[in-house]
């Protein structure tokens, strides 16, 4: 899910965007969801707030450090970039009023801890098993530090550190370090498969979609204050400069379990190539990012690494029984294209990164914890995020497959299947064993640099911070 890489100069997403006359105000979005800084590593650190003083003391001396979707896509950049989230408990304890708390949805108002069971979060996946205080309605804030290497994103940690001790009240709950993992020439994932393949171009930004991608999508599906799919925005949190161009994002932990996940392809294959065959069916890809429905039998790497041919398929016409890609399979449940309605609407935006060591092959499971830690971005958690959860992912009976969740992101217990179409008889995998599990997860809002400064500044009209990360 939209893994740290290798970077090679600035952000790919926005260099070669065109002006439109109904573009976006891409100096007043954060740079998270709209552009990829060019970083190979992260911090990722939640954080409670304390009080209102001590909360907008911490903020108005990071939002200078803010990185902006205009500054990613010029040829200004910096090696740090700083991305800055909100719980509904964070904004309130900022001073946020209860009038204007409540305007917003009552999904992020609840937080995604409340919301397991929507979410299909489950047995070893519920929040009673969540690290970090993620689960904890004292966790206010998440603060995103992007570097261009390690070095430099301990540098960084060093001086956030000592400037959250000048505000005091604030603290951090926990952190994360991501790093990209070898080879760094593509993004991919601790299971092998290669990411950032399918993402939506958003109307407004000049970005051309990949063949296969589908139109541009309305900018008001992923932030606030534009016109979405079905018309202008409606409906937005109260007062507006808090609202516009602000966005919400699901943060998910996911571990992966690589071992088991190597032990299986081996149970279930006698030979690499068999074990290959099985990994891209259940992902719905070979692990170079070729689908399926383009290379059913053998894999084509120059296909994988291909963005103007590795996303140019569908399923209703060259695929409909999923000898190719089984209907099961990760991409085409969490993603069925042609297959299913109003799928406009349903589209998000992916960014994360890889935490952990990488598993040598060969090696068995060595008890460290590695997978990945996700955000998904959208203008509704409910529509977008939500539905995705607990219909693509979680509902065994989606595309009427009767008894199977998603082989790879779903809640496994050992008790759904795996149907893998094949002539004359197909294969079924009973007893589909976890291969992730989530480790914490949470709801924030992404507000724009405008509501930024005003969150830092609207009870008493000053600045009260100092500058930070210089």
């Amino acid at each position: 899910m939209g893994t740290l890489q290798q970077s090679h100069g600035i952000a790919s997403d926005l260099t070669d965007r065109t002006e439109e006359p109904d573009s976006l105000e891409f100096d007043d979005i954060q740079h998270f969801l709209m552009a990829r800084p060019p970083a190979r590593a992260a911090r990722y650190e939640f954080l409670t707030l304390g009080n209102p003083a001590s909360g907008r003391k911490w903020l108005s001396g990071l939002i200078e450090k803010v990185g902006t979707a205009s500054a990613v896509g010029s040829s200004l950049l910096d090696a740090r970039w700083v991305t800055v989230g909100f719980t509904w408990h964070g904004l309130q304890t900022l001073g946020v009023d209860d009038a204007s708390l409540a305007t917003f949805p009552e999904e992020f108002r609840q937080g995604m801890a409340a919301r397991a069971g929507i979410l299909g979060a489950t047995g070893a996946n519920h929040p009673d098993h969540w690290v970090g205080g993620l689960a904890s309605p004292n966790l206010h804030a998440i603060v995103v530090l992007f570097a261009r290497d390690v070095a430099e994103r301990e540098r960084c940690r060093g001086e956030h550190e000592r400037y959250v001790g000048q505000c005091g009240g604030v603290e951090v709950l926990s952190s994360l370090d991501l790093e990209a993992i070898p080879p760094f020439d593509y993004a991919h994932e601790h299971f092998g498969y290669r990411d950032r393949l399918s993402q939506p171009a958003i109307e407004g930004t000049g970005v051309k979609p990949t063949p296969g991608s589908g139109p541009p999508i309305k900018p008001g599906e992923f932030f606030l204050g534009y016109p979405d799919e079905e018309g202008p925005a409606t409906r937005l949190p109260q007062p507006e400069i808090l609202s516009r161009n602000g966005s919400y994002v699901a943060y998910l932990k996911m571990e992966e379990h690589v071992g088991a996940f190597r032990d299986f392809l081996r149970a279930h294959g006698e030979t690499p190539e068999q074990q290959e065959l099985i990994a891209a069916k259940l992902m719905g890809r070979w692990r170079s990012g070729a689908p399926l429905v383009l290379a059913p039998d053998k894999d084509d790497p120059k296909l994988g690494a291909d963005s103007q041919r590795n996303n140019d398929f569908n399923y209703e016409k060259m695929d409909p029984h999923g000898y190719g890609c089984p209907l099961g399979a990760h991409i085409r449940r969490m993603n069925p294209r042609d297959t299913a309605v109003n799928m406009n609407r349903r589209k998000m935006i992916r960014r994360g990164g890889t935490y952990g060591p990488p598993l040598p092959e060969g090696v068995p499971d060595d008890g460290i914890e590695r997978g990945i830690a996700a955000f998904v971005g959208c203008a509704s958690l409910l529509r977008q995020f939500e539905f995705a959860m607990n219909v693509w992912a979680n509902d065994p009976k989606f595309h009427e497959l009767g008894n199977e969740r998603d082989p790879i992101f779903g809640t496994q217990d050992g008790t759904f299947d795996m149907t893998i179409p094949k002539r004359p008889i197909r294969k079924k995998i009973n007893g589909l064993p976890a291969f992730t599990r989530i480790r914490g997860g949470a709801y924030f809002f992404l507000p724009g640099i405008k509501a930024l400064r005003h969150l830092a500044t609207f009870t008493n009209g000053t600045d009260n911070g100092q500058g930070v990360l210089k």
